[in-house]
């Protein structure tokens, strides 16, 4: 398969290519969903209507294209219409992307270390959590540098009665914290 297009110079590169044929296999994920009405539920009358599915099942879809998507280099050649770019993929050793998959053409920008161009300030010093395995992960958050720890000593408000009527007494606890933050 080929992907063709012509440069504008008002599209951001930084936008990813899709296929049409991507946004179609979303929308072949609605499913008919019907009610019947009439005296207790004899469904003499019957609505239909299409439904999207849930937000989650779209996301998952899309992050699985997202993982899988193809990277692919432009090549710029003059035909009679004038100067286009066709995009091929960059490895051959992989399996061409059908009309359905996701394909880049430039690496999305690195959000580890600072950048004034995309107004990434890095992870650096940035609090993660140690014991998460998601996106506040120290493993993740950190990008593979590591992480620092150090102990915190907080006054907070512990131990409140409320007292009849209208008010409310608390004593002051100072309570230690693990704070951990990226190398």
């Amino acid at each position: 398969m080929q992907y063709v297009f012509r440069w504008q110079a008002n599209v951001s590169p930084l936008l990813c290519f899709f296929s049409p044929s991507l946004f179609q296999s979303i929308i072949e994920l609605m499913h008919l969903k019907c009610k019947c009405h009439g005296l207790s539920g004899s469904c003499e009358v019957k609505t239909c209507w299409w439904s999207q599915p849930d937000f989650r099942v779209i996301g998952d879809y899309l992050k699985d294209k997202y993982d899988s998507a193809s990277e692919m280099v432009v090549e710029k050649h003059r035909e009679s219409r004038g100067w286009v770019e066709t995009l091929r993929p960059k490895y051959n050793f992989f399996k061409a992307p059908t009309e359905k998959d996701l394909v880049y053409y430039e690496n999305s920008p690195n959000f580890c270390e600072p950048n004034p161009e995309t107004g990434s300030f890095g992870t650096r010093d940035r609090i993660c959590n140690v014991t998460s395995h998601g996106i506040d992960g120290c493993d993740l958050l950190c990008c593979g540098r590591g992480h620092n720890t150090r102990t915190e000593k907080r006054k907070e408000k512990c131990h409140c009665i409320f007292h009849w009527c209208c008010y409310v007494r608390c004593q002051e606890c100072i309570r230690v914290y693990d704070v951990h933050t990226c190398k």
